[in-house]
């Protein structure tokens, strides 16, 4: 039985480096679109070059790339642009991450767009969006986390700011565009008519990354608008919910607990033995527990050291305390719950220096049927479907042979 891939027959041709709108491209060819990744001659998307251990390719590109097909173009030249508009014209998505105006001085503005394929749903991820007075400049995702407010909230108190561990403004950015993308689809195929009412710049799924960031930093903006309160920095903890944090243990592992449901902070008081916390009037209210953390904190903190991390996560989980342990990568590797899930899929990966057998890589967010769908394959090696994909565009042996030689 084939796997459930709803978005099986969708082409995407994706346009972008990095991680922004390479991450739209990999949720869409995770479900099972076509997607067709551009990358320049010789070098490709830069990206197979970021956290590079061994070989040419690395296996960052080899995660966010997957499942999709690589076509080596240049959008400079006539040629390049000429085949990128073929594939324009039999394509559904066109995926970009360039700064704003890029595609513009390479031929491809939205009225060549609109003229070659006038139902292409096209996607747009900038630094800072298609419009307004900061949309031409450039900017990564570090700068846009600063920009939305994000990177204020990261970090300990009275310290600078700090980063996450992850390019989580490009992937955040990429899941918006990718749900742009069906949005859009689903209303090409919903009612055509009125999509082929609205002007086409109108459609345009536009996904600027400090917006992005914005987006999640919850009750940030109102919370400072109606109260002038100004979130802080908190550690571990989250500003306003207590007990919430992570906690050293004494073999030196440290486990995360998150005690702060009325009934549940019950329950955790009872199981470290601090029944007089579990009783404290003062605590029986999440604005309570707030206020009393620092000394919630020191009590959990006590309990935690006296025990070895699986034995407090033992005494947490039958009282029925939310809690777990901070993985690392191998622990991810051998968890049973992520396997049984099919959330580690392994394959050969040859990184240019060498063949790594049976590299574990994420599974398929969200499930379908209780397991992740199977990954095709992982990112694809420089041009592997060049020839492949002109063939579909009609050239011949001969023509294909002199385009590839002229691009070595």
């Amino acid at each position: 039985m084939r796997p459930f891939r709803p978005l099986q027959g969708v082409r995407v041709l994706e346009l972008g480096n990095y991680i922004a709108a390479p991450t739209a491209g990999r949720l869409l060819a995770d479900f099972g679109a076509d997607v067709i990744k551009v990358e320049r001659p010789r070098t490709g998307d830069e990206l197979r070059r970021w956290r590079l251990q061994s070989g040419d390719t690395s296996m960052l590109y080899r995660t966010i790339n997957r499942g999709k097909r690589s076509v080596v173009l240049d959008l400079r030249d006539d040629e390049g642009r000429s085949i990128a508009l073929d594939l324009i014209r039999n394509s559904d998505v066109l995926l970009e991450n360039f700064r704003p105006g890029t595609l513009d001085r390479w031929g491809l503005s939205s009225e060549v767009l609109e003229q070659t394929n006038p139902d292409l749903v096209v996607a747009r991820i900038s630094a800072f969006g298609q419009t307004g007075p900061l949309s031409n400049r450039p900017g990564f995702a570090a700068v846009a986390e600063a920009y939305g407010g994000f990177r204020e909230l990261v970090g300990e108190p009275g310290r600078p700011p700090s980063r996450t561990g992850v390019s989580i403004g490009d992937t955040i950015a990429g899941i918006y565009a990718a749900f742009g993308v069906v949005m859009s689809l689903y209303a090409r195929l919903r009612d055509a008519g009125q999509l082929a009412e609205t002007p086409f710049d109108e459609r345009v799924v536009d996904v600027a990354l400090n917006e992005a960031m914005l987006s999640v930093t919850e009750s940030l903006v109102p919370e400072w608008e109606a109260y002038g309160i100004r979130r802080e920095r908190t550690g571990g903890r989250m500003q306003g919910i207590a007990p919430s944090n992570a906690y050293l243990c004494a073999d030196g592992k440290s486990i995360v607990v998150a005690g702060n449901g009325d009934s549940i902070y019950q329950r955790y008081m009872t199981a470290i033995g601090r029944d007089d916390l579990a009783k404290d009037p003062a605590l029986q209210s999440n604005e309570g527990r707030w206020e009393a953390r620092d000394l919630l904190d020191d009590a959990i903190g006590g309990w935690a050291a006296t025990l070895p991390s699986a034995e407090a996560l033992r005494i947490l989980d039958a009282a029925g305390v939310p809690s777990g342990p901070i993985y690392t990568a191998e622990d991810v590797c051998t968890d049973e719950q992520y396997a049984a899930r099919d959330m580690i899929q392994r394959f050969d990966v040859d990184d240019g220096a060498g063949v790594r057998p049976a590299v574990g890589f994420p599974g398929i967010v969200p499930v379908f049927g209780g397991r992740s769908l199977p990954i095709s394959h992982v990112g694809p090696d420089l041009g592997q479907h060049t020839r492949e994909i002109l063939a579909e565009l009609g050239w011949d042996d001969a023509r294909i042979d002199a385009y590839e030689e002229a691009l070595r």
